[in-house]
């Protein structure tokens, strides 16, 4: 782009609006499919959880869906443009999310029969611990559903001139519709077809990008002579924003938070038929994110060689960083009426599938933790109803708070933030109780808020005090060849006002890389947490069922029966992992959903498989509540 002029960037025909309304008409009909289809079966089980008979292949397109959200379309070119490919790191993090996810968490979480995550922290702790999680765990969704509804309309407004507003209600209203009226399976097959039209969105970019800045190589060569390239940064500095071990160790940590313990992730993955569907529908998921992650990211580098010589940032041609994806796609399609319209589809795509999964995982817990718990004999045909009335509540509140995330800065590093902030305490306490058998209730909610205190102190600091440019600042970004006469040759953030008194934790503890917030957060938890057990009398090995608990010291200590009981801490296991999986105690849930979801107690002398267990798949499955009793 040797003498870039700043195009006349169209704005949406009536075939991009076709295009764009009929991903909403697709998505809400898959709802009214699911409505018609499910009638004569509707229970509050069927409607939250699809019955627990889902397959692994719609729940892994719907994970990857959920959490690809618009903010991974819009945002990571963007991230990738201005700072570079480091972001492909995060494909190191995926890997050991999915691997600690569905070997640590998942199995403890689908032999306990639960449909909310947080029933779990009633069977190990008490219901103070559900109740502080389940609270957290909705204020996190709310916030971030925001920024997932209000970052993409903003954005598309300004470059496409899309309605803002009507977007954003247009997003709140179909995501509302199709959850309340299909339910759980509404979502999964909704996701699916949004994760085919998000892939197909980036990669109808690429080739179309690829071809007008002179191939692969072209590109390849103009990112590696503008520093883009420059992937393994190895500096152990902090309060650098993104280096290998930001990205690896805190991004590792936000999104085991996001994914481990998440209710919106745990609740696709218990509704599959058996533990072995809903092992391979994650390890097929980080297939799907992997996918997702390359292609944003090789946007960012074709963008970047569109825009090498003409920043339209720095140039005022547009006015935010998460501009330039919309307003690229505008540029490079606008001889080509329909396809900008798929490609705000797959932005939005990426939106609806968040907003539906945020909801729908609302409403479960918010049923399941709070509205089971105060009117504990509900009929069947009340809980539904009282499930979609959340359903409708959830939509206007998260559809509400899109306004609020006008506040929030760039839409990755918001995102993160929030999952950081909420989900690295969230994840402490998890670990907590499924690998520590010796914490008790009290170290589990001392650390609860302990990590919480951490992780919002240090958060909220750096919003109000924003690190020094020098350690965020983006790589060069020229304006040599724009015809403005007022554009610079280099582009910075929006740097903050340096006032004289910013105080001493200003430029450390609030610089700090917002990736660490998760571990900040999810270590001092933990650390607290087994402090304060310790401090008041650990649990009792005894008295913990253990279902709950997964040895995890059977893979460190393996060379020591001594060393393995003793940090069990007294719980029954056996010490040889096969007959630890026949041996578990039989679980089932109380159908009133009352305290005592164990029902039956530990029998040594017992070696039949648990009830649900099918040995020819080696594998747990879900049963009815009549078999299980």
């Amino acid at each position: 782009m040797s003498n870039f002029v700043a195009p006349e960037i169209k704005k949406f025909v009536v075939w991009d609006y076709v295009v764009f309304a009929g991903l909403f008409l697709v998505c809400a009909s898959i709802g009214v499919f699911f409505a018609i289809k499910e009638r004569k079966k509707k229970t509050s089980k069927e409607f939250l959880v699809g019955g627990k008979q889902m397959s692994c292949g719609p729940i892994a397109f719907s994970l990857t869906s959920s959490f690809m959200s618009a903010v991974t379309v819009l945002g990571t070119p963007s991230e990738v443009y201005r700072y570079g490919a480091s972001f492909v790191l995060f494909f190191l993090s995926y890997t050991f999310v999915i691997i600690l996810t569905s070997e640590l968490f998942l199995p403890v979480f689908y032999r306990s029969d639960i449909t909310s995550t947080y029933e779990y922290l009633e069977l190990r702790f008490n219901k103070t611990v559900r109740l502080a999680a389940t609270l957290i765990y909705i204020l996190q969704t709310i916030l971030y559903t925001g920024i997932v509804v209000y970052a993409p309309s903003l954005a598309l407004n300004q470059v496409t001139g899309f309605d803002l507003w009507g977007s954003v209600v247009a997003t709140g209203i179909v995501c509302t519709f199709y959850c309340t009226t299909g339910g759980l399976k509404a979502v999964v097959w909704a996701d699916a077809f949004q994760m085919v039209i998000m892939v197909l969105g980036f990669v109808t970019v690429l080739i179309r990008g690829t071809i007008l800045n002179g191939g692969s190589t072209r590109i390849w060569e103009d990112a590696y002579e503008g520093s883009r390239l420059n992937i393994f940064d190895f500096d152990v500095d902090p309060l650098r924003r993104h280096t290998f071990w930001t990205i690896v160790i805190g991004g590792t940590f936000t999104w085991l938070g996001l994914y481990g313990v998440n209710q919106s992730t745990i609740q696709r993955c218990i509704s599959c038929k058996s533990e072995k569907h809903a092992k391979m529908a994650l390890y097929l998921n980080l297939l799907g994110l992997w996918i997702v992650l390359v292609c944003a990211v090789f946007s960012g580098l074709v963008m970047y060689a569109h825009y090498k010589n003409c920043d339209p940032w720095t140039a005022d041609f547009i006015s935010a960083p998460d501009q330039l994806m919309p307003y690229f796609v505008m540029d490079i399609f606008s001889s080509m009426p329909g396809v900008p319209g798929l490609f705000v589809a797959c932005a939005f795509s990426g939106t609806l599938s968040t907003v539906a999964a945020s909801i729908n995982a609302l409403a479960t817990v918010t049923f399941e933790d709070l509205v089971r718990k105060c009117f504990p004999n509900l009929s069947e045909k009340t809980s539904t109803w009282t499930s979609k009335g959340l359903c409708i509540l959830y939509g206007v509140l998260c559809t509400s708070m899109a306004g609020a995330a006008s506040l929030m800065g760039g839409v990755v590093q918001a995102a993160l933030s929030i999952h950081g902030m909420c989900g690295g305490p969230m994840l402490g306490l998890f670990t907590l109780g499924i690998i520590f058998p010796c914490v008790n209730w009290k170290g589990a909610i001392g650390g609860f808020l302990t990590g919480i205190t951490l992780a919002f102190w240090v958060g909220i600091g750096s919003f109000i005090y924003p690190a020094q440019p020098v350690k965020t600042i983006p790589l060069e970004l020229s304006t040599l060849n724009c015809t403005l006469a007022n554009s610079t040759a280099l582009s910075t953030t929006a740097t903050p006002i340096m006032v004289a008194d910013r105080p001493l934790l200003a430029d450390t503890w609030y610089s700090l890389s917002y990736l660490y917030f998760s571990t900040i957060g999810c270590l001092g938890c933990i650390i607290s947490g087994l402090l304060i057990s310790f401090a008041t009398g650990p649990t009792k090995g005894e008295d913990i069922r253990p279902v709950l608990i997964k040895p995890v010291c059977n893979f460190f200590c393996f060379w020591s029966e001594r060393l393995k009981m003793l940090l069990w801490c007294g719980v029954q296991h056996n010490s040889q992992d096969e007959d630890f999986e026949k041996n578990l105690p039989a679980v089932i849930t109380d159908t009133t959903g009352t305290e005592d979801t164990f029902k039956n107690n530990i029998n040594k002398e017992n070696t039949s498989q648990l009830p649900g267990y099918n040995p020819e798949e080696k594998s747990y499955t879900n049963m009815s509540k009549e078999s299980r009793l």
